[in-house]
């Protein structure tokens, strides 16, 4: 039997998820409570990302920590979160779903505490190592749980939800961390922006241990040790350079790791097939990426990180440094398009793609690349002098766009996956985001920082700074350029899913027998 052909369902295959209650039972309205834990967890980690950002000044200040440490604390939580992610989610398949979140929840919640009273840059980083682990625990059981909890009906509604939530975390970060830092709450400078995380995540333990129901893939499952190694080896080797390569100067052996990255990749391909064969417990289902929706959906996600990792990045240093605005006025100026982004994902997957499909995602993606294209123009036409309610209309256009493509992309992955493989598949949805957003923030150092000379007398920096942030938002316009081309493989209706899911089919041969079953259609 090849990794290609569907394994034979077994009893066991048919077997529910264990749990108080039946996952799709209507009546079980618990389930909406679970998602608003879960979505609480989702929102804590995407802030976590971008918070510490805005604090680094005041970092610096307290704890004396040099340019080296300052680097491991943003890139220490990027690597380690990144490299467990697919490790993470598999995990939640073999061991259930509810127990890996509540480990995650609860080792995030602990790390955050060690960060916020971290006594020098060494405990500092080394916990937020941590907490990007735990958080490779916490983050892939999440659209797993949402997957295995809601029937198809209901997760058009659900992931409008959570596109609404990655967007008001994308922008939220910065302006929480300013807030927090400028309030100087019990003289405690930054630390609040870690020690706030202690209330939320005690608070979800508590509650996801009496609301969220449990789940796992009803066919037994062992961990895959060689594919952790190897992925995570694979991971390291790519995102380690990427993270670190402007510091140190671009050495050679960064750009050998690099390239010796993508021996290790097609060495995993070949373990993880030869794993399929064997006893069908690979760490990465590729039987997944026979399915058009996920394999588009996947690059589209790459890509769509790459385009975030540039844009975030170079917008804060246009902002702070280019134009000297003070933390609490650059993330301020974000509102617009966050609310813009919550208010487009709230009706994309509900309102617009039931009737007009992937055409939604794709008209996202021109108006993304309309508000960049103004965006250039303004920070062109009004220089230093530009001010935030100029910024506003380029904003709201990106956040539109950005709205029309993050809930109902989620969506389009996940549609035709069974329950069984969710796990593997929300991790490798993830890590692929965050693979490009790592990629992303590498080529900064190529799109934005190779334009500004390092002796710029600093009456000059200002003005080198706008012209860099225009060159890299035409770079930003490519790569939303080639997500709009690529978008044309994807589904161009919402999918028919198997409302049943889990009984150990493969995914693309279910998608062949659905007339042979009642379909409900993702909407």
């Amino acid at each position: 039997m090849t990794s290609s052909e569907p394994l034979p369902p077994t009893a066991a295959d048919r077997t529910a998820p264990t749990g108080p209650a039946t996952p799709h039972d209507p009546a079980d309205s618990r389930r909406w409570i679970a998602l608003a834990i879960v979505m609480t967890a989702a929102f804590m980690d995407l802030v976590d990302v971008t918070i510490v950002n805005i604090a680094i000044p005041s970092i610096t200040r307290d704890t004396g920590a040099s340019f080296t440490s300052i680097q491991w604390i943003t890139a220490g939580y990027a690597l380690a979160f990144a490299a467990g992610l697919i490790t993470g989610g598999r995990l939640g398949d073999i061991y259930g779903r509810k127990r890996l979140f509540l480990i995650g929840i609860g080792g995030f919640t602990l790390a955050s505490a060690l960060c916020g009273f971290a006594a020098n840059p060494e405990m500092l980083v080394a916990s937020r190592i941590l907490q990007g682990g735990t958080a490779a625990l916490m983050v892939p059981q999440v659209l797993s749980i949402v997957h295995a909890t809601f029937p198809a009906h209901e997760r058009g509604k659900v992931f409008g939800l959570f596109g609404a939530i990655v967007g008001l975390g994308a922008v939220s970060g910065p302006l929480l961390g300013a807030l927090l830092t400028e309030w100087n709450l019990f003289g405690l400078e930054w630390r609040p922006i870690f020690l706030i995380n202690l209330p939320v995540g005690i608070a979800g333990l508590l509650l996801g241990r009496k609301f969220i129901s449990e789940s796992k893939a009803p066919k037994a499952l062992r961990l895959d040790l060689t594919g952790v190694a190897l992925v995570t080896l694979g991971l390291l080797m790519l995102l380690y350079p990427l993270t670190r390569g402007r510091e140190l100067d671009w050495p050679l052996w960064g750009h050998v790791s690099m390239a010796a990255s993508l021996p290790v990749f097609a060495a995993l391909v070949v373990f993880e097939r030869r794993k399929a064969q064997r006893d069908g417990s690979p760490l990465i289902e590729l039987s997944l990426f026979r399915m058009k929706s996920f394999a588009a959906g996947t690059a589209v996600q790459l890509a769509f990180g790459i385009a975030l990792g540039i844009f975030f990045l170079v917008w804060t240093l246009y902002l702070q440094t280019g134009l000297g605005w003070s933390a609490l006025r650059a993330g301020s100026t974000g509102i617009p398009f966050s609310i813009a982004v919550s208010c487009a994902a709230g009706i994309s997957v509900q309102k617009l793609v039931p009737r007009f499909g992937r055409k939604v995602l794709q008209a996202g993606a021109l108006l993304m690349i309309a508000g960049l294209l103004l965006y250039i123009w303004e920070a062109g036409r009004y220089g230093l002098d530009i001010s935030p309610w100029q910024m506003a209309l380029p904003l709201v256009v990106m956040g539109a766009g950005m709205g029309l493509i993050v809930a109902p992309l989620t969506d389009t992955v996940l549609s035709g996956v069974p329950k069984e493989h969710s796990g593997s598949a929300s991790g490798l949805i993830n890590t692929v985001q965050q693979m490009g957003t790592a990629l992303g923030l590498g080529l900064v150092s190529v799109v934005f920082f190779g334009s500004v000379s390092d002796r710029l007398p600093p009456e000059a920096m200002g003005a080198a700074f706008v012209d860099a942030f225009q060159q890299s938002l035409w770079w930003v316009t490519g790569v939303l350029t080639v997500i709009f081309l690529v978008m044309f493989a994807l589904p161009a209706r919402p999918q028919v899913h198997l409302e049943d899911g889990g009984d150990g089919t493969d995914p693309v041969q279910a998608q062949d027998d659905a007339s042979a079953k009642e379909p409900v259609l993702t909407s």
